[in-house]
């Protein structure tokens, strides 16, 4: 039985081998208790990172590994970011109960509190429209939207309580949410302000984020059930797959150029690449204990990913 364990550890060792040569694997640190939560490849080269336990939004130079923080003020808690149409950074700031621009030239922050009089909505993520307005998520219970022309911001209260989390736009220019809390995903009518709610087949999945694919096909990674699944707004119908090892749990989903599926999964602290037209995962194993990757962004050829629970950002390159 020893002389048997020994090949299965070779063999698998020699498969975690094949699977790494295939890819290229480059970690960066950042400042020691950064935790970094979200991410977004920057306009000039660069990677934007939250730095949640900072109070700050952070700038990588792939080219140097070096870091700069920039503080975005007292109590701030930055969740999301991405980059919008004019190539700045825009960050969901939950501790600050706003949304939060930074100049990337001059690291100027300006800061776009809530309405006078809501509640603290716990800001989670956010997508630009195809008109130019910013929609955002708050787990406890609401969705909005922010206007940059007007500054205007406009907060709802989700038509199921809590759980709005990841959010995503679609080339057909439709927007959708995630509800981890309430297991669905839901659609938002951007005239309206309105939602209609889509409900996965399999319950109590505890959707958490949502991606679209080229063909504006909404890819979803379910925390609870640790599938991905797929819904066709064409068809109105769904597709699923369970991911690889015991006990999965998938945190983040992002859809590269190609239409590949990125997957975080938790439970085996790994990446998973999932190919839609073969239906096959590919398991990257973390180089970090721990490594907990809450949420992935990329560009041709690269999907960037923050290991929270490591102080590092790393890039995969096929």
């Amino acid at each position: 039985m020893r002389r048997e364990a020994q090949i299965l550890l070779a063999t698998m060792l020699l498969m975690v081998s094949a699977v790494c040569a295939a890819f290229e694997v480059r970690e960066f640190p950042v400042p020691k208790g950064s935790h970094p939560h979200d991410i977004a490849p920057a306009a000039d080269g660069g990677v934007w990172y939250t730095a949640q336990h900072q109070a700050a939004l952070g700038h990588l130079d792939p080219n140097t590994g070096k870091t700069r923080h920039i503080p975005l003020g007292k109590n701030s808690a930055p969740h999301g970011v991405i980059v919008g149409p004019d190539g700045a950074p825009w960050v969901t700031d939950s501790g600050l109960n706003a949304i939060v621009r930074v100049d990337p030239k001059t690291d100027k922050v300006e800061t776009f509190p809530l309405p006078k009089g809501a509640p603290n909505v716990n800001l989670n993520t956010a997508t630009f429209d195809k008109h130019g307005v910013l929609w955002f998520t708050g787990q406890v219970g609401y969705y909005g939207r922010f206007d940059p022309k007007t500054n205007k911001i406009e907060v709802y209260e989700a038509p199921r309580g809590r759980g709005p989390y990841g959010i995503c736009t679609a080339p057909d220019g439709r927007v959708y949410y995630a509800s981890l809390a309430g297991s669905h995903i839901a659609r938002i009518d951007t005239t309206s302000g309105m939602v209609t709610v889509i409900e996965p087949p399999t319950p109590q999945q505890g959707a958490r984020r949502v991606w679209a694919d080229s063909q504006s096909r909404i890819w979803v990674s379910e925390w609870l059930s640790g599938q991905v699944s797929m819904y066709d707004p064409k068809t109105k119908q769904w597709r699923e797959w369970k991911a690889p090892g015991d006990s999965p749990q998938v945190y983040a989903v992002y859809v590269d150029n190609k239409d590949i599926v990125w997957l975080s999964d938790f439970g085996a602290n790994a990446m998973l690449r999932f190919d839609p037209r073969t239906e096959q995962f590919t398991v990257i194993p973390s180089k970090s204990r721990n490594a907990r990757v809450r949420q992935m962004l990329g560009r041709p050829g690269e999907v960037w990913l923050p290991e929270s629970g490591a102080d590092k950002l790393v890039v995969i390159r096929e």
